[in-house]
């Protein structure tokens, strides 16, 4: 079982409070840590299932916990990270998705609803999963709209791409775009094809649908 939870957050009383709420669902809180150095120590020395990052941590306050991610994830791919936040450090959040190694969640802090939300994407993202907030989505798209090969998608492909970053079902995606399942399966087929991704079994291929661009529009930066 994936259960050991390393916290990298400057704020008191939400680290506290993260570490309860984890233990109370049955995680182990391998360590709590308020700074970028601390951070990037503990997440090589402990390596654990899954990490749960601020951006901004001491001592400059900028982009620490997404560069200690970066650096760690160079050094051990595929290590679990999600992002907790209240800021889209676009540059780097794109670059931290654009491995292709999957493991990896990007939430603000202001749009976490409930408990079970977020445990959910903790154990998503333990488990080699993404989850992506849909502003988070929502930002990165907007970015590299000018970029191949997002260029090549209709707008129509673009609003279901950003809904299966978020993880959606195609039955949900459905729903939420008011599509018959059948022109909803047609999109995914389109957006697979012009991202050029062969067809796979691959429970990933959804995100890496996502992943592709990104990383292409990083390379083009």
């Amino acid at each position: 079982m994936l259960n050991r939870v390393l916290i990298a957050e400057d704020l008191y009383l939400l680290r506290d409070g993260l570490v309860h709420l984890l233990q109370a669902h049955g995680f182990t809180v391998v360590a709590a840590v308020e700074s970028g150095p601390e951070l990037q120590k503990a997440l090589l020395e402990l390596r654990p299932d899954v990490s749960i990052v601020d951006v901004r941590l001491p001592p400059t306050f900028t982009d620490e916990g997404l560069q200690a991610a970066l650096q760690a994830r160079k050094e051990v791919p595929g290590l679990p990270i999600l992002v907790l936040s209240q800021h889209v450090e676009q540059l780097y959040a794109r670059e931290l998705l654009a491995d292709g190694s999957g493991a990896i969640g990007y939430l603000l802090k202001d749009r976490v609803f409930n408990a079970e939300q977020f445990i959910d994407a903790v154990r998503r993202v333990a488990s080699g999963g993404t989850m992506m907030d849909p502003e988070v989505i929502a930002k990165l798209l907007a970015s590299t709209a000018r970029h191949e090969p997002l260029a090549r998608l209709t707008p129509r492909e673009r609003e279901v791409l950003e809904a299966m970053a978020e993880g959606r079902s195609n039955a949900a995606i459905s729903q939420r775009l008011f599509l018959s399942d059948s022109a909803v399966a047609k999109h995914t087929a389109n957006i697979f094809a012009k991202l050029d991704l062969a067809p796979s079994d691959d429970d990933n291929r959804r995100v890496l649908a996502v992943l592709t661009y990104l990383n292409a529009a990083r390379r083009s930066s």
